[in-house]
């Protein structure tokens, strides 16, 4: 199964493990959970269901509703509502206990965070832990290009290139805080205070950081409660 099937299968699982839902509801909370990476359609969605009660992982209950077929002009569908079997929720909780490099990618780890209220502690540590890892890997790639873009590219290119190494630096501190947090739970002691966010939206600890000014320079900023994912840089004025 390809990484982005897999990434709707656990979301899809996930939401239904919560509640029964058909299509339509389905798909506005599958866009709120994943629109930070893409819009789903139609067309995505219902393969996906209908690959997943043929896994027998989800069943289909029509509601005592008066069938209206779809046609080019009402667009109208009967409602089928959508619930967990035995077997899926399962095989949720299989996908909620996977912590291995997978989880630590970009789409993965967003879904595999939306559902950390229900996973395991130490499986929430293995995951923060593996994605921080996966992204000091990434900040160091992206400063060594960047050193090389002052040479070759405009200062266009160059602010692009500052643009997504900050935005690295503050999921990295993002993660830490998140650690730490999880470590001082576990051990009793009072963890950093977090900012409020949007459910299925988490929040980072209001505390200054230093980020890196692309040349090895430190300058002290506030960083922005919200995720990593969809903060923007600072502008040049700004800087």
């Amino acid at each position: 199964m390809g990484r982005r099937s897999g990434v709707l299968e656990f979301a899809v699982l996930g939401l239904l493990h919560d509640a029964p839902m058909h299509g339509y509801e389905l798909r506005k909370r599958l866009n709120i959970l994943l629109g930070t990476f893409r819009a789903l359609s139609y067309g995505t969605l219902y393969p996906c269901l209908k690959s997943l009660v043929a896994q027998g992982f989800l069943v289909e209950d029509n509601p005592d509703v008066e069938y209206v077929p779809a046609t080019a002009l009402n667009g109208k569908r009967s409602k089928i509502v959508y619930r967990l079997s035995a077997e899926g929720k399962q095989r949720f909780e299989e996908l909620l206990a996977d912590s291995g490099p997978d989880a630590w990618e970009d789409e993965h780890f967003g879904v595999h965070f939306a559902f950390f209220g229900q996973t395991d502690r130490a499986v929430r540590m293995r995951v923060l832990e593996g994605r921080r890892s996966r992204l000091e890997e990434r900040l160091e790639r992206m400063r060594n290009s960047l050193a090389r873009a002052r040479e070759r590219f405009d200062d266009y290119t160059v602010e692009l290139q500052r643009h997504g190494l900050e935005s690295v630096e503050r999921e990295v501190r993002w993660l830490n805080e998140l650690i730490e947090t999880e470590r001082s739970n576990r051990t009793g002691r009072t963890g950093p205070t977090t900012t409020g966010a949007p459910a299925g939206n988490p929040g980072t600890t209001a505390v200054p950081h230093k980020t890196s000014d692309g040349r090895g320079q430190e300058t002290g900023s506030s960083d922005p409660s919200g995720p990593p994912y969809d903060r923007p840089g600072r502008s040049a004025e700004e800087r």
